[in-house]
């Protein structure tokens, strides 16, 4: 077995254990009902938005109040999120329930339209799911060549079109991350936004990440300092797939980017056009706030 697969099925564990196990430890636990829900600093709406959680996660419980509920996420980050956002899960119960082939389908659009029947005429969608979104399949029986049917974490049945889902679960390499992040150039630029809605910088690498089979921290600064990535000596050396931050310094690190080879790197910003777009580390305005590179271990 080449060590590249050997890596890839290590990943699909990973994953499986941050996304399972670890919450049959603790309790109470929940789970996304909303395409996206936002996460904030404080338990009220004019909070900041710090982050967002994508229908079908699985929430962790720290603290209550009222009608908010202060979680965390497979990336441990914590923020506050409206109750009425999650449904409550049973002891010992997962969404989906198993993330094992045929089991389980993630959104692989940058949106999906989720119908109460397999036609795309009679009604309207019951939801748009974003991009990432992990959805739990039937059975399999009534699946066509065409639709696929799921349950919502709320319970319901539902069905989603074959070519806006995923049904294997790998990992992807860096080549085929690197495709997949220009697909969502043009997205906007939200604040806090964790979603092929709308990213932040950190949000956007982070969601590559992950597709890669890494769960790693939430905010820029925290993935710079983050003991999975290592240190790349100089420019000369980066690599596709690198991770680069900027701020007026190495403590200072307020944004993030993916290196794409010959000097260019993809990333959400606000500069110029609020969206995800492709820079050039020649640029006088990046290259002067380039203050670290980090390569994934």
């Amino acid at each position: 077995m080449s060590r590249a697969k050997l890596r890839g099925l290590l990943a699909c564990a990973l994953m499986a254990l941050a996304t399972t196990s670890a919450w049959t430890k603790e309790s109470p636990a929940y789970v996304v009902i909303k395409p996206v829900a936002n996460l904030y600093r404080g338990p009220r709406e004019d909070a900041d938005v710090v982050s967002q959680a994508l229908l079908g996660a699985r929430l962790l419980e720290l603290e209550r109040s009222g009608a908010w509920v202060r979680i965390k996420g497979e990336d441990d980050y914590p923020g506050w999120i409206q109750i009425s956002s999650l449904r409550a899960l049973e002891t010992g119960e997962h969404y989906p329930a198993s993330l094992e082939p045929g089991k389980a389908l993630e959104v692989d659009s940058l949106s999906a339209n989720i119908y109460v029947e397999p036609d795309v005429t009679k009604h309207a969608p019951v939801m748009t799911a974003p991009f990432g979104a992990r959805l739990e399949r039937v059975d399999g029986r009534k699946d066509t060549e065409r639709w696929l049917e799921i349950r919502l974490p709320d319970h319901r049945i539902a069905w989603i079109q074959r070519g806006d889902a995923r049904t294997d679960l790998k990992p992807l390499g860096i080549e085929a991350s690197l495709e997949l992040a220009k697909r969502f150039l043009g997205v906007t630029y939200t604040w806090g936004g964790s979603s092929s809605f709308g990213f932040d910088c950190s949000g956007f690498t982070q969601t590559i990440m992950r597709r890669r089979g890494v769960i790693m921290p939430r905010d820029a600064n925290i993935q710079a300092a983050w003991s999975g990535l290592v240190p790349v000596a100089d420019r000369t050396r980066l690599q596709p797939g690198d991770l680069l931050f900027f701020g007026k310094d190495s403590a200072s690190i307020t944004h993030t980017g993916i290196y794409l080879g010959k000097g260019a790197f993809i990333h959400d910003t606000t500069k110029d056009h609020p969206r995800t777009q492709i820079s050039d580390l020649s640029d006088p305005y990046w290259s002067k706030l380039l203050v670290a590179m980090r390569r994934l271990k």
